[in-house]
């Protein structure tokens, strides 16, 4: 299965050309901010993106730290043909992997991808298409898409199997059901920030896609049998021993 890398750049010559130089890769294309986030706020299984610094609604650096809000694991490569000390500094401050200058250099680009693409590997066996690999393929995907409501349809069309057939394959082969392991994946999330960072309950909640604080608290206890801000203290106090 190849990677999937979305480009986001406004000149279709440049899109073109750079799919025929990287066509190893599944190629999927933006030529606005705008357009890039509507392809990344859908449940998505894009691995790097790269941007433009100049785009028709807005730069590629703000396009940047939206991305770096949403999902910060995503890798992200600023490109420019106006590079300036400036623009390097930005970019760099909006937590990009790498910054590249057009006309590209195409083994430096190619360099760069790999460096970003191995330092987040797919699990291993996710490139097999019998079953097994198809199975870790829908969790990566659930793991990536944990804020978002994604659906048994959503995950069926990934691996191209019928939504009912998935959900039994599923819980054959991973012991959960869809939905408990969708839900597994952004307690995970919702563990590791209470634990590493200061965000509150509120923008934690809200971060995972509930409506409200209240819902999370009720499900986090649920899942965990502490409420978060208990899950909280509790490591707090172990990080202090």
């Amino acid at each position: 299965m190849p990677y999937n890398i979305l480009l986001v750049d406004d000149d279709p010559d440049f899109r073109r050309e750079f799919r025929d130089y990287f066509h190893d890769y599944r190629i999927i294309t933006a030529a606005s901010g705008k357009a890039a986030q509507e392809i990344l706020e859908k449940p998505n299984e894009i691995d790097l993106a790269i941007l433009d610094v100049r785009l028709p609604d807005l730069r590629g650096t703000d396009l940047l730290k939206r991305i770096k809000e949403s999902r910060p694991d995503l890798g992200v490569i600023i490109l420019t043909g106006f590079g300036s000390k400036n623009v390097v500094i930005e970019a760099l401050h909006g937590e990009a992997d790498e910054y590249l200058e057009k006309p590209l250099d195409i083994k430096k680009t190619e360099a760069a991808i790999t460096r970003i693409l191995q330092a987040a590997r797919w699990p291993a066996g996710i490139d097999s298409e019998d079953i097994e690999g198809k199975m870790e393929r829908v969790k990566v995907f659930l793991e990536r898409n944990f804020h978002k409501k994604v659906s048994l349809e959503d995950a069926a069309a990934v691996v191209i199997l019928s939504p009912k057939y998935l959900s039994r394959i599923f819980k054959q082969t991973t012991g959960k059901s869809f939905n408990d392991y969708k839900l597994e994946a952004k307690i995970k999330r919702a563990k590791s920030w209470l634990k590493d960072t200061g965000y509150t309950i509120d923008t934690i909640a809200f971060s995972l896609g509930y409506l409200n604080a209240e819902s999370f608290i009720r499900i986090f206890k649920k899942f965990t049998g502490r409420t978060p801000t208990e899950y909280r203290r509790e490591h707090s106090r172990k990080g202090k021993k």
